[in-house]
């Protein structure tokens, strides 16, 4: 039996590159049985009737549209949720992921591997604060997280569908998606691949986007802060313990032989400044795991689908 590949697209405000994109994986993928799933995440550019105008003429072209924006991580599992194929391939629709490839991730998954990472070669677009950004997020993950990333792995990734099947179990909604991929484990491959520059429009994900996508990657797959918290108190609580003791000797005991002639409530206003500010930092962090608790507890759906075409 012929193989099915379902290509997943999540879309916010990409119509200029829609076109394009259909194009060179038509072309890529032209002796392929496959599908593709366009996940409208709540544009306003007319992304939506763009797309119309290529399923109306394709039935492999499939369209999912949310109710409203609900972020790429939404977008990318709704994709995965609805896919049939045996192998699920993740793309972006800004033409950064170049689509020429796809023939090379579907030979190593028909070779054997259960999930092709794509992983982006040093990026010349990159700028020197979101490079720094990203080679320290991944020295911390890698550090202090339950999960092992490789370095510059992107969402462009093939999945088999057993793997597909184990990510569709998890209903966590404060996600990321290639950190819940790569947590599965399963036999994986790597491939490197440039990255184009941006098509049309602008990057959806800024400066402030990527920042609170990393930390809910810590928060998500690493409960070291929240250790970090414990130990640091009880170091306080240990030097502060220490640092009183000798004062106490120094001071009132032997005399001031050393000659500190320390005001004790100089010491204690400092003192208390610091642990104060130490709480209050500590507990900020503290405050966002809760939020996170929050969110899943209330129970409320990842996604809402306004209305779905071409899905069968």
């Amino acid at each position: 039996m012929t193989k099915l590949i379902s290509i997943v697209i999540p879309v916010y405000n990409e119509k200029g590159n829609i076109r394009a994109l259909y194009d060179r994986i038509d072309a890529a993928l032209s002796s392929r049985a496959y599908e593709l799933l366009f996940i409208n995440d709540g544009s306003s550019d007319g992304s939506g009737e763009e797309i119309e105008g290529i399923f109306s003429h394709n039935p492999k072209v499939k369209y999912i549209e949310f109710s409203r924006n609900f972020g790429k991580e939404m977008a990318t599992s709704a994709g995965i949720h609805y896919a049939k194929g045996d192998a699920v391939i993740l793309i972006d629709a800004d033409l950064q992921h170049p689509p020429e490839i796809l023939p090379e991730f579907i030979k190593r998954w028909e070779n054997g591997a259960e999930m092709v990472v794509g992983v982006r070669a040093f990026d010349k677009h990159d700028g020197f604060a979101r490079h720094l950004g990203s080679r320290l997020f991944y020295r911390v993950m890698n550090a202090i997280g339950d999960t092992d990333f490789v370095p510059r792995s992107t969402d462009f990734r093939l999945i088999d569908r057993k793997v597909a099947d184990e990510f569709n179990k998890f209903t966590e909604k404060n996600r990321v998606t290639r950190g819940i991929l790569d947590w599965l484990g399963f036999k994986k491959e790597y491939l490197t691949f440039e990255v184009a520059e941006r098509n049309t429009g602008k990057a959806s994900y800024s400066k402030r986007k990527l920042l609170a996508l990393a930390l809910s990657a810590v928060v998500s797959h690493s409960t070291f802060p929240l250790r970090l918290v414990g130990y640091l108190g009880l170091s306080i609580t240990l030097f502060s313990a220490a640092l009183g003791a000798f004062l106490l000797v120094e001071d009132i005991v032997l005399g001031d032989p050393l000659g500190l002639d320390v005001s004790g409530a100089a010491m204690v206003s400092v003192m208390i400044l610091f642990l104060v500010g130490i709480m209050l930092m500590w507990l900020g962090l503290i405050a966002f795991y809760i939020f996170t608790i929050q969110g899943e507890v209330m129970g409320r759906p990842m996604y809402i689908v306004r209305l779905t075409k071409n899905l069968k």
